[in-house]
């Protein structure tokens, strides 16, 4: 993009203001600058100037849950299912993986923290291994997409290298960068955190499939033949990823998507719950559900709403294919965003200060046509690492590791 081109586009949008500083840049500094301002999708940004128009919640009811006396009455011809598709190259995995280790007190990704005692356990390290139980089991190798950020692509890629993948082929690793999306005031105008670079934040974990396509790696999928990618968490330790059990209901109940989820430990955890939405699968998160909702019961007198969903979901790739057609629905977040003032200052905010923008994969699921949540137990596949001590943190997965015999 030329000089005259970036601001034929920021005039567009009423952004001009990203070029203040653009005569005391190096030409490296120029170049990046106009390349992020090429790349940057600033339609999104009218949102903010018009939110009463942003879509709200539909009618919530229940979704009825594949229960574990199910899977385990079928587990044999699921799994027999699910084995064939793996051997067959159509299931492919999906690390997302872009986040830092922050709350845990790492400047590192997330993936290198190292949750072990008496040697060294890396949160990597347990999804790789408990992927290669499944490559172990089916005989075949099964191609594994990171999605990684521009805050850690470099130091993922590295870390992963430098311990050889933890055992697993390297040419079935392929990473690529989430798509990042501007941050503003509350007015819509794009921050500066730099004098050459505008503030950004990740697009959202409903931002994956696009983001893989950016980096052309959909022409990977389609070459290997995969029709199915089981999307995952990097903080879930103990989740079972190309589950074949899992693939196998999914595929045999004639679903879409399919979702694991598991009981929630009290009404008001703090977990999206899998639900319809205008009859169309959904997820209502955690702070949407009434009080009536949580004391709803369904009609075997159940608690309606009672299975949280844990970031584990298994997509159809055609259907991921008709997605791009349409455009997402678009989340603004409140946030404290770094930034230039008028002096050219970085100031950090103590308080929310403007907006990011984001997709979210419950509204992908949302435009599925059918959904199948799978109850998985909880103590086997849910050990979230989000916070050093306490409530789904280090101490309680390294409980929950050892508990299901893994030396830790």
């Amino acid at each position: 993009m030329t000089l005259t081109q970036a601001k034929e586009k920021l005039e567009a949008y009423g952004q001009e203001h990203l070029l203040k500083y653009y005569e005391e840049l190096s030409p490296a500094e120029q170049e990046g600058l106009l390349s992020q301002i090429e790349a940057t999708d600033m339609e999104v940004l009218k949102a903010c100037r018009n939110r009463e128009m942003l879509p709200e919640k539909g009618k919530i009811a229940p979704l009825a849950v594949m229960r574990l006396s199910e899977i385990q009455a079928n587990e044999e011809a699921f799994t027999s299912t699910g084995l064939e598709a793996i051997r067959g190259g159509q299931v492919g995995a999906v690390l997302l993986a872009g986040g830092m280790g922050t709350r845990l007190g790492s400047d590192a990704p997330k993936g290198m923290f190292n949750i072990g005692q008496t040697r060294e356990l890396y949160i990597f390290q347990c999804l790789i291994g408990n992927l290669l139980e499944v490559v172990r089991r089916a005989d075949t190798w099964i191609h594994l997409f990171v999605m990684t950020s521009d805050k850690n692509h470099e130091a993922t890629v590295q870390f992963l290298t430098d311990h050889a993948f933890f055992g697993y082929r390297q040419e079935y690793v392929h990473f690529f960068t989430q798509e990042m999306a501007a941050a503003t005031d509350y007015e819509g105008k794009i921050y500066l955190e730099e004098k050459g670079k505008l503030s950004t934040s990740p697009n959202g974990n409903g931002g994956w499939f696009i983001s893989l396509k950016k980096a052309g790696l959909l022409e990977l999928v389609h070459q290997a033949g995969i029709q199915w990618l089981n999307v995952f968490a990097v903080d879930n330790v103990l989740q079972r990823i190309a589950d074949p059990c899992f693939i196998g209901a999914t595929i045999q109940k004639h679903c879409v998507v399919g979702a694991k989820v598991v009981q929630k430990n009290a009404p008001d955890e703090k977990v999206g719950v899998i639900c319809l939405e205008d009859g169309r699968p959904s997820i209502v998160e955690y702070y949407e559900l009434t009080e009536e909702m949580m004391q709803e019961k369904d009609a075997d007198g159940e608690p309606a709403y009672y299975y949280g969903v844990i970031l584990n979901y298994l997509f159809s790739v055609a259907e991921l294919e008709r997605l791009l057609e349409k455009r997402l629905p678009l989340h603004i977040v409140e946030k404290k965003i770094p930034y230039l003032d008028e002096t050219g200052k970085l100031v950090k905010p103590e308080a929310p200060n403007g907006y990011k923008y984001e997709n979210l994969v419950l509204d992908m699921i949302h435009q599925m046509e059918s959904c199948l949540p799978f109850e998985v137990e909880r103590e086997k596949e849910f050990a979230p690492v989000k916070n050093p001590t306490g409530v789904d943190s280090v101490e309680s997965a390294r409980k929950l590791l050892e508990k299901n015999g893994v030396e830790i």
